[in-house]
């Protein structure tokens, strides 16, 4: 069987739909050796980099001239209909519009049809055209969560036994190391201490590290921690650095833009506590990579954290200040507390593997072939 798989989210640095479309295709190729994955993409996107192929899983940067450009429409059709694909899967909301096989679309939240305030207004046009045409199109949606799965139907009107959950996972490289010296080159380079609250994410207006900053400075009153924000510049982050330039502890506030993996895993083994104050989310991976390497978590109390974390994180609700800067100082004084909810939060994240998220999806390939 020949299934292609949405290239573009591997075009760009790696953020969460990139993690997900890459952790989950290889996955898949280990989980089916008999099966072929391509992952596809149009030659007028950069090529992928830092991509290891095997015998089952390769990118193709599919030429395209004046035509084929217009990917969605005419490109990718025309290109998996002369293939003899078996089945596409669309990671990224996308599918082709004009189907020559059975297609599956990922479809991570719907933030820009609920919070489009957080958007650029091109995003949030373009995904409310889209993204129920796109949901409409595919055999079958994948969603993350419960609760994302609820909204879809609520606010798309797709069919419940059309969408499918699949939750997601911490990548491998996510797990505990010790604080000392494999830290210290990492945390030196930017500046940061033994002592530090860490946050992670793209920085744009739902991820809500204003709220953050601000609890941050009331923090800082009774403790010498440092905030710690790694995340690339996102859309409409003006306002942030606005705030974080002014604030009174700015000082103590390091910003890192985009981390590596192993950079990354660092930062998470060696905070202190791990704060993820979203106003919404369709999954949550960065508080399970957190968990998965050990760190103590607080995060907002929205369902599909909720969700995600069960009860191995203090939950918040991500505008109040006074809570947020309560749950952050108790743990930073409370060692034991925060101790117990790592060991919690560790066992949280085994019960999570980018195994099982594959074999969910592949049943649903089979569910939607074995329809056709």
């Amino acid at each position: 069987m020949l299934i292609g798989i949405d290239g573009i989210p591997l075009t760009f640095p790696k953020t969460g739909v990139g993690h997900y479309t890459f952790e989950l295709a290889r996955a898949l190729s280990q989980l089916t050796p008999a099966n072929q994955f391509e992952i596809l993409y149009p030659s007028s996107f950069a090529p992928i980099k830092d991509f290891e192929a095997s015998a089952n899983l390769k990118t193709n940067r599919v030429p395209v001239g004046p035509i084929g450009r217009h990917w969605w429409s005419t490109g990718l059709p025309r290109f998996v209909s002369r293939e003899g694909f078996s089945l596409f899967h669309g990671t990224n909301y996308d599918v082709p519009l004009w189907r020559r096989c059975p297609t599956v679309v990922t479809i991570h939240d719907l933030s820009q049809m609920l919070f489009p305030e957080t958007h650029e207004k091109r995003s949030v046009k373009r995904a409310r055209l889209r993204m129920p045409l796109m949901a409409r199109t595919a055999d079958a949606v994948i969603v993350p969560t419960e609760a994302i799965r609820a909204e879809t139907q609520q606010h798309i009107g797709i069919d419940k036994d059309k969408v499918f959950v699949v939750p997601e996972a911490a990548r491998q490289v996510f797990k505990p190391i010790q604080f000392g010296a494999p830290t210290t080159a990492t945390r030196e380079s930017f500046g940061i201490g033994n002592n530090f609250i860490l946050t992670v994410g793209t920085l744009e207006p739902r991820k809500n590290i204003e709220s953050l900053v601000t609890a941050f400075e009331v923090v800082a009153k009774d403790n010498d921690a440092q905030l710690v924000i790694a995340g690339g510049r996102g859309w409409l982050s003006g306002p942030l650095f606005t705030q974080i330039a002014k604030s009174p502890v700015r000082h103590r506030i390091v910003l890192t833009e985009y981390l590596e993996d192993e950079a990354l895993r660092e930062l998470y083994c060696s905070c202190k506590v791990f704060v993820y104050p979203s106003l919404y989310e369709g999954f949550g991976l960065p508080p399970l990579e957190a968990m998965a390497c050990g760190a103590t978590v607080i995060a907002s109390r929205i369902p599909t954290l909720v969700e995600t974390t069960g009860d191995a994180a203090i939950l918040v609700e991500p505008k109040n200040i006074a809570e947020l800067a309560e749950a952050i100082l108790g743990l930073l004084n409370d060692r034991g507390a925060a101790e117990d909810l790592a060991k919690a939060g560790l066992e949280r994240a085994s019960q999570f593997s980018w195994y099982l998220t594959a074999l969910k999806t592949m049943s649903v390939y089979e569910h939607v072939l074995g329809r056709k």
